[in-house]
């Protein structure tokens, strides 16, 4: 009697990573999707710069903004943040007027595009890997 035995780890292994791959593709398009949904919008320039980008080599998935003021907008400013100033102070707008603020308020629209839909996420990852 003979016994061959084939080694298809290596095949394996390689169409696991690609569906891993895969997976956080669409977990980034899909966390981008419900952060611009969430995000609040005054000029648009906030929402347009939300995106994600996957990392092969951790592998991981990062959804965020490149926008200046994004941070600001996600955590709040002044009095309304941990650790953020207690005093209000005084700024010029664009036409010359002067306005008092305290802060402002957080207005969070990325972690909750996270964390309010994990169980998407791992249906989404379960999929890719059961079919890729």
């Amino acid at each position: 009697m003979t016994i061959k035995i084939t080694d298809n780890s290596a095949e394996f292994i390689a169409a696991m990573k690609t569906a891993a791959l895969a997976a956080l593709e669409e977990c980034g398009l899909t966390a981008e999707g419900v952060a611009k949904l969430l995000c609040p919008v005054d000029t648009g320039n906030l929402r347009n710069s939300i995106t994600h980008q996957v990392n092969s080599g951790e592998p991981a998935v990062y959804i965020g903004s490149n926008s200046e003021y994004a941070a600001y907008v996600e955590l709040g400013t002044g009095k309304y943040v941990p650790g953020g100033r207690p005093t209000p102070w005084v700024y010029q707008d664009a036409h010359g007027n002067w306005h008092l603020t305290h802060g402002q308020r957080a207005q969070p629209y990325l972690k909750p595009a996270v964390a309010d839909h994990l169980s998407t996420y791992k249906s989404i990852i379960e999929g890719e890997l059961k079919n890729g």
